[in-house]
């Protein structure tokens, strides 16, 4: 008996070529489409992206000859992503929709409609990988493997996954190429052949953030202020923190800097819609390097700016992750208190793997990169990795 598959066709190339790889491979094969947007109260855009891209995927689904039906997460979507993505930029954090949205929507709710239409697994059009391994012990772990394709590795957007969702999800493009994917399309005569990869929100599509926000966060003028490299207090990223762990994270209950440690250079429409490392957006000319934001004081509405990418406000070695924020995949690999581990890993999406150790404490897991960091961010994910296995992930406080 054929083993069935329920296949999320998003109406791009990666899932639509994902879907014919498991036709060819004898699977018996079910799309769907999740609506994840129809809330007028925010508008996303002026276009339909969710409509064409449901045409597109119905297209394709009537071309390799499989069942296609779309599904309305709508109201679980704006629950779980959209208002939590509010939440978190009021606070002056930055969270990751596309994490949230992998966690909570697509091997969750999504999961869970593919198990009770009898699926024995889900598949998506990520670049990644994974496969399941006996332990010396005897025990059976799923591994989450980086994409074959450096480019494109999406394994980041899924370090929320647990060992659960792992066994129950295939993905058939993560040993291709992007070109592979784009040809098998081409031959195949694919509508998603040439189509170009969503750049919006997830599920959402074509959205400028800052609108977006701005339909539910209220604009507050606020001044926009810039730092000297003298009155940064990170002037020296290198300083040894390792016998000092506290010393790697900003104290979250005091602010970083005071507005008068340095010049008020331009004002804003709210620090909320800001977050560290920003370039773009500021309007504030006329400095001999270009400035970037180096922290938020959504308290005061204050953004606090500095000159260059080296600027020390950037910079930092380390991070923390409360205890209850840490999330292990290889739930037989999680570190107890006290204990330490060498891996790489990475605060953003196609970063380069940095090399870091994990310091397992009461208070939380420390991370401290052997090189310091530009623009770690409160609310964003730490993801760390062995060769090319994610472990684990966390978010960042």
């Amino acid at each position: 008996m054929k083993k069935k598959v329920v296949v999320g066709l998003s109406g791009g190339v990666d899932s639509s070529v994902a879907a014919y790889l498991l036709k060819e491979q004898g699977y018996d094969v079910i799309a769907l489409f999740m609506k994840n947007w129809h809330d007028e109260s925010v508008t996303i855009s002026d276009e339909c992206p969710w409509l064409e891209d449901s045409n597109d995927a119905m297209i394709v689904a009537d071309k390799l000859g499989i069942p296609f039906q779309t599904v309305d997460l709508s109201e679980a979507y704006k629950d779980r992503i959209v208002d939590y993505m509010f939440a978190e930029y009021q606070k002056g954090r930055t969270p990751n929709p596309d994490v949230l949205c992998n966690r909570e929507i697509k091997f969750d709710v999504f999961l869970d409609i593919a198990i009770s239409l009898g699926a024995d697994f889900v598949a998506t059009g990520h670049y990644c990988q994974s496969d399941t391994q006996i332990t010396s012990e005897g025990a059976t772990v799923h591994r989450l493997i980086s994409g074959a394709d450096s480019n494109k590795d999406q394994s980041y957007f899924l370090c929320q996954l647990t060992q659960d969702q792992l066994s129950k999800v295939l993905f058939p493009i993560g040993g291709l190429q992007k070109s592979e994917v784009r040809e098998i399309a081409a031959e195949q005569d694919l509508i998603t052949a040439d189509k170009k990869d969503s750049q919006g929100l997830c599920f959402i599509g074509k959205v400028s953030l800052p609108d977006f926000l701005q339909q539910k966060l209220k604009a507050k003028t606020g001044n926009i202020i810039e730092i000297s490299d003298s009155h940064s207090k990170y002037q020296n990223p290198r300083y040894d923190f390792e016998s000092q762990l506290d010393m790697l994270v900003y104290n979250s209950t005091k602010r970083t800097y005071q507005p008068t440690d340095g010049n008020v250079v331009g004002t804003h429409q709210g620090a909320h819609f800001f977050t560290k490392g920003q370039r773009k957006g500021l309007g504030v000319g006329g400095t001999p390097e270009p400035l970037f934001i180096i922290d938020t004081d959504v308290q005061e509405n204050i953004i606090y700016t500095g000159q260059g990418k080296q600027h020390p406000g950037l910079l930092r070695r380390g991070l923390l992750v409360k205890q209850d924020e840490v999330h292990w995949v290889r739930n037989d690999l999680k570190l107890k208190i006290g204990q330490t581990l060498s891996v790489i890993a990475r605060i953003r999406y196609r970063q380069p793997l940095e090399k870091a150790t994990l310091y397992s404490e009461e208070k939380g897991l420390y991370v401290l990169f052997e090189e310091p960091q530009t623009a770690i961010s409160e609310g964003q994910f730490v993801a760390w990795y062995h060769n090319d296995e994610l472990l684990g992930s966390g978010v960042i406080s």
